[in-house]
Formats: structure tokens, sequence, C-alpha cells
């Protein structure tokens, strides 16, 4: 038997009573499970497998298939289904966690991120751009897309006025450097670039711990989903729907 701590990302109905959870893990990354007669379980095990729900997983390997043998919830984030906005966004989340992170590797620090990202969106104690942006631009750098932040690609100038950040290179270069190569760089402003590195860079204990203006917040969304897409290499469902609300 192995025993994990994990969330549910998603549900998959299979026949009349039994589903499918993906759940995202602490050191074996995205798993798989079959829950039995998940429509009949009542009390704490069936709220320890919904949408969502951060338990103790205890389970065990036949052939080639995982089964689940029996879980118990730490936490059931239900307080984001008081908002569409956020449990659309969580679902974004959680499309684009089960988009690239395989199975069998640590992501300990994508579990903090995911789950402490969630009690701040659930307690609406942040900006939602400002949570979805920290969590696009922590992930990417969490998953080995980091941008480097550290100066100008060109000079190494480290604090520019003006500034243009290559999302193919992963990059930027200061307003005296940048020779208009690269149609995908955006143009920033000290602040905007001050806003990325602390992203990045910041103890995990600090990381939600700035606010930005509305304009800077804004122009920090655009640019942390166009960096995860073009990385990604994909589009979300999930994400057009949060656009849509």
């Amino acid at each position: 038997m192995t025993t994990v701590e994990g969330i549910v990302l998603k549900e998959r109905i299979f026949g009349e009573q039994d589903k499918f959870i993906d759940i995202l893990t602490r050191d074996r990354g995205v798993i798989e499970l079959p829950v039995k007669c998940a429509r009949k379980i009542n009390g704490k095990s069936s709220s320890a497998t919904q949408l969502f729900a951060y338990s103790h997983f205890c389970y065990e390997q036949r052939k080639n298939r995982l089964w689940l043998n029996s879980v118990e919830p730490i936490h059931i984030f239900y307080e984001l289904r008081s908002s569409l906005s956020a449990i659309s966004l969580a679902s974004y989340f959680s499309e684009v966690v089960r988009s690239c992170v395989p199975e069998m590797t640590n992501s300990e620090n994508i579990l903090r991120l995911f789950l402490n990202t969630l009690h701040f969106l659930g307690k609406n104690q942040h900006d939602e751009k400002l949570l979805k942006s920290i969590f696009e631009l922590r992930l990417m750098s969490e998953i080995g897309f980091m941008p480097d932040v550290l100066g100008c690609h060109e000079c190494g100038g480290f604090e520019p006025d003006e500034l243009y950040f290559s999302i193919k290179e992963g990059c930027f270069y200061c307003a005296e450097c940048y020779d208009n190569h690269d149609e995908s760089a955006f143009k920033m402003n000290l602040s905007a670039l001050s806003a990325v590195r602390h992203i990045v860079l910041a103890d995990f204990n600090k990381l939600y711990n700035f606010r930005l203006s509305e304009n800077l917040l804004k122009q920090l969304s655009v640019f942390t989903e166009s960096y995860l897409i073009s990385h990604l290499e994909r589009n979300f469902n999930t994400l057009n729907f949060y656009k849509s609300l």
C-alpha cells in the first residue's frame, strides 16, 4: 500500500456508479485513481474524492493499474463554489497542471503553489488577476521554464526604466538594446519587471505579499498568460470560459 497527500484536479464519471479522479500529489506528480461505487459513497469518503478535495489517499498497484483502497479528507475547498469566477479560475489551474506535470515526479512546490493559491482565491483576499499571474509564472518556473529576470540579455543592465520582455526567448532587453527582432516581446516598465522578479524569485512565504495598481495588474496578467501558453504550446478551454465571464 502507498499513501500520498494530494488534491483532486478532475473527476470523470465511468459507468453508472464509478469515476476516475486525477490527483496532484506531493512526490508522485499527477496520478489517476478509480473510485468504485462513487455515487453510493457517503460521508467523509465521498467528500474526500470530490473536485478540489485535499486528502490522504491510500492505494495499491495491481499489474499496470493503481487502485484506491481508502481516503481521508484533509481540507475541502468548499468556499470556491460560492463564486463562479473563482471555481472557473481554479478549474483553469487544474487543467494547466494536468497538462504539464507528469506522473512520478517530485511536485512538492507545485502542490504548495496550488494549495496556497486556492486558499487565497477561496478567501477572496487577493485580486484574481494577481493570483492568476502568480500561479502562471511561478508554475512555469517550477517546471523548467523560468525566465531570465536578472538583467538585460544584451548589456546586463539591471534596472532599465523601459524594457522589452521576449516571451519566446524568456529574457528581456533594455530599450537601448532592443532591435525589434522579436514580435513576441512585451513592452514593460521597471515596476512590472519588479513584479515578475518577485513572482519568480521570492520565497513561498513571501510570494503573495505584494500589491499592484490596476494598470500594472492588467499588464502583468497579459504577460504571464502569454508566457504560459507560448511555452506549453497549447490553449485551455477553461481559460476561455473564465475570460468569458
